[in-house]
């Protein structure tokens, strides 16, 4: 048995050194060293531990090797080390929306399984390393938004498979390579198209094409002289899409009734794995194994999306698989796989990572990481050792985590997401109890055909905004809402519509904070479970925020940027002196509403044809 262990290492011990040191933990160390961590956010990367696979913001494969480094949106500043070359495990490398300047190490060419590089709305400056093109496995590169400058590398015109490559708006210059890309942007770099042309490029993308040609987005912006030149390269554009679509048409028809072929076929030899960057497509069969056919014992949750089963992969790890109910309302395959996409391509610490999907023809799938923690509405309830799993400090915590999650979706990510259902059962718990939101995108992928206005309102009663149910326009100030309703769940530890009917308020729950809080009452309305362990202070600011944003006007109500500020008691006075100056509706509950809304305050916190989700355990 000695023999066998010398022999047969662990996997985390394929990365140390004759010495015992974790290559992998230098490299990790050394980008530490070079950027500049404000907010403390890798605080936890120690250079004397032996496994990193714990540190915050790294991602490890199931055989110990760090696949996955994760920091967008964490306002760092400084450079990127040339020391992320010796991961070379690494298959996803997100830095979008920091501060990070100086150039691209060249040595990120040596990332040999890299699908997706994200080094957006950053200060990077310098050319594009040439060194790039021996990514051959990237799907994913989005360096817009920086400083580069410099040639763009026909290098990368030898990488196959890519989906997206977004250089716009930088200062590159230079003829364009022969990029085989399904979307290619180089917008905003004023030299892109040649020395003579001050003219910007939108989205450009070379022959020869194997793609749908809608998904090109050519605007050609050439003056329109020499018409006759014109139309005969019209005419010949005409030519050569007609045949594209023609020859696109038969492929999907094909595939189609490959589809329905491979639907029914449960040979166990057939088993793609498909990915979209770092996103994985499943089989149909592989998630009903997982969660042995569907079984009601594993079922996690239930909602107006659909229903939530514990998932075992055959690798080892745990997954939630989300069912979803009204699957012939996300479209067809090429529009749902495009909005899972997009979903995918939200990444945050405080945001709950899309890792997978599985379409067939009358199924879709999402899969997401398990949170061992469940739900913020299920552990209100839960005690450890006769006390609240939630105290006070983790409420708070759960509070600002959520608030960022928000953040990002409005402001920092592109597109923009509108979440329209932020509740308790929606903001999950990791292992150490960061809040994390999900379900977002969710109500956008089930209204496929709609931007911002919906026929079919997607929430919960009570947490609903006025404006939306009454109108089906939703906006950022929408989920502004739900988050003060939420903060108001936090408080009290119940569902909002209980702690209304619990204190026979023949208003609303907005009305009785506000009663409570000019009456100087808030002990009245805090958890019970909680005793005298919370701080008075932070208690009376987190009833004027949820106040602030549960405003009856969307107008009135705080940005989530401003809502951060204010729990961190910046601005907070302020904007609570300037409220009361405002002359608005009673409450958002009151008679102003619509009657539809206030006839349900006597109904459970679920539908009518809303979206409604309780957790009864980890997800």
């Amino acid at each position: 048995a000695g023999v066998l262990c010398a022999v047969l290492p662990p996997p985390a011990a394929a990365t140390l050194s004759p010495t015992g040191i974790n290559y992998e933990v230098v490299a990790l160390m050394a980008i530490k060293t070079e950027l500049q961590d404000h907010y403390n956010v890798l605080d936890n990367w120690d250079i004397n531990s032996v496994d990193p696979c714990s540190w915050r913001m790294v991602t490890c494969s199931s055989d110990g090797y760090v696949s996955a480094l994760g920091l967008p949106s964490q306002r760092l500043s400084g450079k990127l080390s040339p020391g992320i070359g010796n991961l070379t495990r690494l298959q996803s490398v997100l830095l979008q929306n920091n501060a990070i300047s100086g150039t691209i190490p060249s040595t990120i060419g040596r990332l040999g399984m890299l699908q997706t590089l994200d080094m957006s709305d950053n200060h990077l400056t310098g050319s594009i390393p040439t060194s790039l093109g021996d990514l051959k496995n990237l799907n994913y590169l989005k360096l817009n938004n920086n400083s580069l400058s410099g040639v763009l590398p026909e290098s990368l015109a030898t990488i196959n498979g890519l989906a997206l490559v977004d250089l716009s708006f930088n200062n590159l210059s230079g003829p364009v390579p022969k990029i085989s890309a399904r979307t290619f942007s180089i917008a905003g770099n004023s030299m892109i198209c040649g020395v003579k042309s001050g003219d910007n490029c939108s989205s450009v993308s070379l022959d020869p094409l194997s793609y749908p040609p809608d998904d090109l987005k050519i605007q050609p912006q050439q003056a329109m002289s020499r018409s006759h030149r014109i139309a005969i390269i019209c005419g010949a554009t005409v030519g050569s899409v007609a045949f594209v679509a023609i020859v696109v048409s038969m492929l999907l028809w094909w595939r189609h009734r490959r589809n329905q072929q491979i639907f029914f076929d449960v040979n166990d030899q057939y088993d793609p794995e498909v990915c979209l960057g770092h996103l994985k497509k499943y089989t149909f069969k592989e998630l009903r194994a997982s969660t042995n056919n569907f079984n009601s014992k594993n079922i996690l949750g239930e909602g107006g999306y659909g229903i939530v089963y514990k998932g075992f992969l055959r690798d080892g790890s745990i997954v939630a698989v989300k069912r979803l109910k009204d699957y012939n309302a996300v479209g067809g395959e090429v529009q749902f796989q495009t909005e899972v996409e997009v979903i995918s391509l939200a990444v945050h610490r405080n945001l709950l990572r899309l890792i997978g999907f599985c379409t067939t023809e009358c199924e879709r799938l999402l899969v997401y990481p398990y949170m061992p923690n469940g739900s913020v509405a299920s552990q209100l309830r839960e005690h450890i050792n006769g006390k609240p799993a939630l105290d006070w400090s983790r409420r708070k915590m759960i509070a600002l985590g959520t608030a960022r999650g928000l953040l990002y979706l409005h402001e920092q990510c592109d597109p923009k997401i509108i979440h329209r259902d932020v509740k308790a059962s929606n903001v999950l718990l990791d292992e150490y109890f960061e809040a994390i939101v999900g379900d977002f995108g969710l109500a956008k992928l089930l209204d496929h055909q709609e931007t911002h206005v919906t026929t079919a309102v997607r929430g919960t009663v009570g947490h609903i905004a006025p404006e939306y149910l009454s109108t089906g326009q939703s906006s950022e100030k929408t989920d502004v809402f739900g988050f003060g309703v939420l903060l108001v769940e936090l408080i009290t530890g119940q569902k909002a519509l209980d702690f209304g009917r619990l204190a026979n308020q023949k208003g609303g729950v907005l009305d009785l904070v506000k009663k409570l809080h000019q009456e100087k009452q808030l002990n009245m309305m805090v958890d019970k479970d909680l005793g005298s362990n919370y701080d008075r202070v932070e208690l009376e600011e987190m009833v004027q925020v949820a106040l602030l944003c549960t405003q009856y006007y969307p107008s009135h109500r705080p940005r989530m940027s401003e809502v951060i500020r204010m729990l961190e008691g910046d601005g907070l006075a302020e904007k609570w002196e300037a409220s009361q100056n405002v002359d608005t509706p009673k409450s958002v509950s009151s008679e102003l509403l619509p009657l539809k809304f206030t006839d349900f305050a006597g109904a459970d916190e679920s539908s009518v044809g809303l979206e409604a989700m309780e957790l009864s355990g980890p997800r």
